[in-house]
Formats: structure tokens, sequence, C-alpha cells
């Protein structure tokens, strides 16, 4: 599938790192070269990418696996959504979970965007629900 997309940024277009990768690695795009995130604190990290996405898509921006091993890195709304219809930059809501200062440079592989497709849902409201073997159970429930 193509996505029209837009580089206003420094960095080449997003690529996928091996032949299996499912994300598209996106780079941090910082005009004053580098950005610290303290400890425990929330950053809005730009790309200077903006997309195109068809309708019945979104693009879903999720962490790096390796910053959240090795730096205590990670997106703090967990995976970010960009609708169908936005065409504002992308940007990356980042946060150190760690007590250690952790500086992004320009050009960092901050997150990996991957391009879902859903459908969309009518909500019936009803009064009851079909009864399961696992009904209410949650959180654990069954003890795996």
């Amino acid at each position: 599938m193509d996505i029209k997309i837009i580089n206003k940024g420094k960095h080449a277009l997003p690529k996928y790192e091996t032949a299996g990768a499912s994300g598209l690695d996106i780079r941090a795009n910082l005009i004053d070269g580098s950005v610290i995130l303290n400890p425990h604190e929330t950053k809005l990290i730009p790309t200077g990418l903006y997309v195109e996405i068809p309708n019945n898509y979104e693009i879903q921006i999720r962490a790096r696996s390796g910053l959240a091993l090795k730096h205590g890195i990670g997106l703090a709304n967990g995976i970010g959504t960009i609708d169908s219809d936005y065409r504002g930059e992308i940007s990356v809501i980042m946060i150190n979970f760690t007590n250690i200062p952790y500086t992004i440079h320009d050009g960092d592989r901050i997150a990996q965007m991957i391009c879902v497709k859903y459908e969309r849902v009518n909500l019936i409201e009803v009064n009851s629900l079909e009864k399961t073997e696992r009904g209410i159970g949650g959180f654990g429930h069954t003890g795996k």
C-alpha cells in the first residue's frame, strides 16, 4: 500500500530496518541538536513528518524496545494513534521512566510507525450480553 508522506525534517524517510520488521523506524528532528528528558519527564519530540493515511487505516506510533529495555524510555500514551484525517506533524510523546536523565539527539530513532487497518463499528445498546465460559473473569483470573 502506498502512503503519501511529506518530510520537512533533515533525515531520510522512515524505513524498515530488517526484512521482517513490522514497524518503520522514525527519527527525532531536533532544531537545537538534542533534548534532555529528565527523570519522570514527558516531552513532545518532533519528527518533521506529515502523512496522508487512507480511510479505514490508522498509523500507530509504538515504543522501541531497545530504548525501553536499555534506558527506561517509552511513550507516555502507550501507543499513539494517528487518525486518517490528521494532517499535522507526527510528534512522539516520550517519557523517561527512570531516575537518570536521558538525552535524545537529533536523528535518533525514537519510535516505530505501523499502518493498521480497522473497521468502524455501530454500537447497539442492549440489556444483556451472551454468556461465555469466562464470563466476567479478568485481570489474571485464570492463574496463567
